[in-house]
């Protein structure tokens, strides 16, 4: 192997976040008209010169709205919840990004404007409406202004991993992919256990020894496919880029109100960085295998 995994401990706790070096990326063409000058780029590249041969994703990351798209008729509150992103969640993919030396990808844009995470022809790629709230700017969109979105921002966030992926094999080695997302404690009443969600379906190289790993810890609650399913078919990032490759990979879930503030994210980076880095450090996994 050419890349070694940090020393144990060596984690989010002892580094703090912003030592990573971030890059943005906006689309060369400026044929379309949805992102303006002062709107952010759709995509973040962080520690792209990690050295290890393992990919960290967050789909969710942001929640900008293109300044064109006024707000979506949304109010402020609501952009603050979870309909708008996965809070969290790009704090703690930074954690690990530095604690294992490797690349991270984040989507700048909400998923009320498009989801990453989903196909373009899904109903949900544009909601108009999330969980109990309504999205008027979605409603009756022109296939241009559609088409908008997936150019201008979904597009170039794919690419970014497309190429990340590419330079990695190019370099002669086979990726890990490890997606980070964040969910709700509660939904629609139930309060929900999990500390982890680990998500996967036919590849269970990361995630079986990932739930072992995390169960050993009698004060955490890990979930096996839950709160969500990898199997129902409804993601696009890990189909498109890691299963269909035979890339070993995993996303995970961790509850948003332990990640919702800068200590708790270190903090339960460091624990998923702890049950990680043993598989991580293994190089069998590092193999091409279609399940």
């Amino acid at each position: 192997m050419q890349w070694q995994a940090a020393e144990p401990g060596a984690g989010a706790s002892r580094r703090p976040v912003r030592a990573g070096k971030r890059e943005s990326m906006r689309p060369q063409s400026t044929m379309h008209a949805l992102l303006g000058p002062s709107d952010p780029a759709p995509v973040e590249r962080y520690n792209a010169g990690g050295a290890a041969p393992v990919i960290l994703l967050c789909d969710h990351a942001g929640r900008a709205i293109p300044q064109a798209l006024g707000g979506l008729g949304v109010d402020a509150a609501s952009l603050e919840r979870h309909v708008a992103w996965d809070i969290g969640a790009a704090e703690a993919a930074r954690h690990l990004a530095l604690r294992f030396d490797a690349p991270l990808v984040l989507s700048a844009y909400s998923r009320l404007v498009i989801d990453c995470n989903r196909r373009l022809d899904d109903p949900t790629s544009i909601p108009v409406s999330s969980d109990d709230v309504e999205v008027p700017g979605n409603r009756d969109l022109s296939d241009a202004a559609r088409r908008a979105r997936g150019v201008e921002i979904f597009q170039p966030y794919h690419r970014a991993i497309e190429e990340i992926i590419e330079a990695t094999s190019a370099r002669g080695q086979v990726p890990a992919i490890l997606s980070i997302h964040s969910c709700t404690p509660v939904f629609k009443g139930f309060v929900r256990p999990w500390h982890f969600g680990v998500l996967w379906n036919r590849d269970g190289r990361i995630a079986e020894p990932l739930m072992a790993g995390l169960a050993r810890d009698p004060h955490v609650c890990v979930g096996d496919n839950q709160p969500y399913s990898a199997r129902n078919k409804h993601g696009y990032t890990l189909d498109t880029h890691a299963e269909s490759r035979g890339l070993p990979h995993v996303l995970v879930e961790l509850r948003q109100d332990l990640i919702d503030t800068h200590h708790g994210a270190a903090d339960w980076a460091r624990r998923l960085g702890d049950a990680l880095e043993p598989i991580l450090a293994d190089p069998r996994l590092y193999r091409a295998e279609k399940a």
